[in-house]
């Protein structure tokens, strides 16, 4: 498979991943031969990336931290909880937490797996697959800081519901009430159920705080902010870079992570980002890159410690005299990646 830009895709080609909606169906299924109708509508509800096979690397795949199976039960459970959010009423706090469960114990089996944010995003699933971002990454984040289990899961509750806030029909985030911000708003939503630990409200409460004291809605500084806020804060920012578009694009995940340095210390602690960058895959699986000996090729595999220097696989010639060469970028030092290719 090949991780491609939506407008790079061509008709013809056949599907690598299926692409789910918010409530877990099925939008298009892995190895659909995509029409020009189909790209056209992907483009149309918000898709910009997506897996395509391919001959020449159907042998890549594509490490999971998750399951698809978990994370649509986790998708399903958040689309119930965030309808009654919206519709006023009371939600079950049991089938969140039963979901988590789930979720953290795929991560703990897979926790060697470097994080690759590669679900396909749509306007209907966004809110949701962020959701789910942010907490496998604040759990990784978590373990490498060594975290009790206790702790762990407090962490992932509170990370998977920090924008819970945004559902309450009285948010405005532009408001100078800052009674009004959606950190504000998910801190009273989920200080009202008696099961949850205060500390997993205040993982919403406190997730736009910086060291510096120029977040929001509090403007705490350094100490003030609660460590799983800071975890959370760390993977929030990551994953808004790589979806954001207030900067005219989304970021590529290289991109991101130097944002991300660039941020430590000031809005971001430094020793959690540094830990950020030890699970996060710099350049994904099924990539394109340009290398600085001028050859472009595929990501098709990772390194552990090393997410910067990850093997590249090369392919030049025609279909009838292919010379196919890998190159282990973590034993090439002098070899680099110049450039990835959208």
């Amino acid at each position: 498979m090949r991780y491609v830009h939506i407008d790079n895709v061509e008709p013809g080609q056949y599907l690598g991943r299926t692409i789910f909606s918010a409530n877990g169906s099925v939008l298009l299924s892995e190895g659909v031969q995509l029409t020009v109708y189909m790209i056209t509508t992907l483009k149309r509800i918000g898709v910009t990336m997506i897996y395509i096979k391919d001959l020449q690397f159907e042998d890549i795949e594509i490490p999971e931290l998750v399951s698809e199976e978990t994370k649509q039960i986790v998708m399903k459970q958040m689309g119930e909880t965030f309808h009654s959010i919206r519709s006023g009423k009371d939600f079950n706090t049991k089938h969140v937490i039963g979901s988590i469960d789930n979720l953290l114990e795929e991560i703990m089996q897979n926790k060697e797996v470097l994080v690759q944010l590669s679900d396909i995003r749509t306007e209907d699933n966004e809110m949701y697959v962020h959701a789910i971002n942010v907490c496998m990454m604040s759990t990784l984040i978590g373990i490498n800081l060594g975290l009790s289990m206790p702790q762990l899961r407090e962490l992932a509750i509170g990370a998977l519901m920090h924008d819970i806030g945004k559902l309450d029909k009285i948010t405005d985030d532009e408001s100078p009430d800052r009674k009004r911000h959606h950190t504000w708003r998910g801190f009273e939503v989920l200080k009202s159920k008696r099961e949850l630990n205060l500390l997993i409200a205040h993982v919403a409460f406190q997730h736009h705080e910086t060291m510096d004291g120029q977040g929001l809605p509090r403007r705490l500084t350094g100490d003030e902010i609660h460590l799983y806020a800071k975890i959370t804060a760390v993977a929030n920012t990551y994953d808004n870079l790589l979806s954001d578009l207030s900067e005219g694009r989304r970021m590529l995940p290289h991109e991101a992570c130097e944002r991300m340095m660039v941020l430590a210390g000031d809005k971001l602690d430094r020793e959690i980002v540094i830990q950020f960058l030890r699970i996060v895959s710099v350049y994904p699986t099924g990539s394109s890159v340009r290398l600085s000996t001028r050859e472009t090729g595929v990501v098709v595999g990772q390194h552990r410690g090393l997410p910067g220097r990850p093997i590249v696989r090369v392919v030049k010639g025609s279909a009838d005299d292919l010379e196919i060469k890998e190159i282990d970028l973590a034993k090439h030092t002098t070899i680099f990646i110049d450039g990835v290719l959208t």
